[in-house]
């Protein structure tokens, strides 16, 4: 028998986030400073992070640049000065030790998942222009959105996404009292990898739950995680047909960007892959 999940929303009622603003990159990379005469131990490592940090952004603007094959010439500089203009943010540290470099004397290291996120003014222009935005060939964009502009009481809820490209993703829906549940991957709708171009509706399928309107009413909000590569795991309870989410709120966007890399691309100075990543958030309300 079908279980229901009795979850209280209304949809859409405000603006959602533009997607462009939630577009990032993310990637590992390896920095390294010694400490001569001119640095204490303290300035050494975080010259070291400093240097991580600046191989992170120049490795995944080279990655964008490659990878970034639009019609509109100028659209594709637009996304390429957004990369090359970012602001990195250091994920998780992965590695970092001192060690004696037999010329330069004592020396540190620091391996990191660094988030590249790209400069939003000229990522706005992009994000204007759908067809480009849309394009597989543009960075990963996952539209979310919902089947009516309001619901009442008793009314169900479909949930739609759709990406510019494959991409795995993970769905959370947080109600007004602040109770966090995911409800893609679920229990009985286990897999997590979608193909490009292709709208997906929760819920549906193998689906074990409903989202039904009821009170107590309020604001609440579905959080979209997406990227190109497996996310980082959270954890995770059970809960009939769906998870409850025993992650602290503040730490389920970091540890999801711990994405599960692969050894796509080479390189001696930065991360041997990257992944595109993309965040989004409908805010909801509901009504008696």
């Amino acid at each position: 028998m079908k279980m229901r999940l009795v979850l209280p929303l209304l949809v859409l009622m405000l603006i959602v986030k533009p997607g462009y603003a939630a577009q990032s990159t993310i990637t590992e990379s390896e920095g390294y400073a010694c400490q001569g005469e001119d640095k204490s131990r303290k300035q050494t490592e975080q010259a070291a992070l400093v240097d991580a940090r600046k191989k992170a952004t120049e490795f995944v603007a080279s990655h964008i640049k490659s990878e970034t094959r639009l019609n509109n010439n100028e659209l594709e500089k637009d996304i390429v000065e957004a990369y090359a203009n970012a602001e990195v943010k250091v994920v998780k540290e992965l590695e970092k030790a001192w060690y004696k470099d037999p010329s330069l004397g004592d020396c540190y290291k620091v391996k990191i998942t660094a988030e590249v996120i790209p400069d939003p003014k000229p990522m706005a222009i992009v994000a204007a222009d759908t067809q480009a935005s849309d394009s597989p060939q543009a960075p990963l964009k996952v539209k979310t959105w919902t089947d009516k502009a309001e619901y009442k009481t008793g009314e169900k809820i479909k949930i739609y996404l759709k990406g510019n490209k494959p991409f795995f993703a993970r769905v959370i829906y947080k109600d007004v009292n602040g109770e966090i549940i995911q409800i893609l991957p679920n229990p009985y709708r286990t897999e997590n990898a979608f193909n490009g171009g292709v709208t997906y509706v929760i819920p549906e399928g193998n689906d074990q739950f409903d989202m039904e309107v009821s009170p107590p009413f309020g604001e609440e909000n579905v959080i979209v995680y997406a990227s190109t590569a497996p996310l980082g795991e959270i954890g995770v309870k059970t809960r009939g047909g769906v998870y409850q989410v025993k992650t602290s709120k503040k730490d389920i966007g970091m540890k999801t960007r711990s994405i599960k890399m692969g050894n796509k691309n080479e390189s001696k100075d930065a991360g041997a892959a990257t992944s595109e990543f993309f965040e989004d958030k409908v805010v909801l309300k509901t009504k008696k």
